[in-house]
């Protein structure tokens, strides 16, 4: 492994002599209901100041409700990294198209276990600091809130 990540949300404040850079925005599709056992997409697009992106690393990282574990998913110079194991292994996939700036990920059968926070963090040199895009799933028994008008 080339590298590793934990989910954690960092602040940075500026100290004088440090050259500022305008950072990275992200955007995430917020709060996302899925039908259990149905395929969902967690979108995130972001904005970077910096025009090349072959440096992008994306981290993906599901904080449960549930279980105490995190999963992390990664992509990192231009190649997706999908977890090995846990409760995404092979139920997790990248959707997202960096030169797009994309980094959305599908989740596959999704189950009630995935209930939680997802968060999608973006970095590409000097673009490293920026908000944390969130997205907070709700997954629902079928037909749960259907509406009849």
């Amino acid at each position: 492994m080339l590298f590793s990540f934990e989910c954690k949300h960092f602040t940075t404040c500026p100290f004088a002599g440090v050259l500022q850079v305008s950072g990275m925005r992200v955007y995430t599709s917020g709060d996302v209901e899925a039908v259990n056992g149905t395929d969902v997409r967690l979108k995130c697009t972001f904005d970077s100041s910096n025009k090349s992106l072959s440096s992008i690393a994306v981290s993906e990282c599901n904080h449960p409700l549930i279980q105490p574990k995190e999963e992390v998913i990664f992509h990192y110079q231009q190649k997706p990294y999908p977890p090995l194991d846990g409760i995404f292994k092979k139920r997790i996939s990248w959707a997202g198209d960096i030169m797009g700036s994309d980094a959305s990920i599908i989740l596959r059968e999704v189950k009630f276990i995935y209930n939680g926070t997802y968060t999608c963090q973006v970095t590409n040199p000097p673009d490293v600091h920026g908000p944390v895009g969130e997205i907070r799933l709700r997954v629902v028994k079928t037909g749960e809130h259907e509406r009849f008008d």
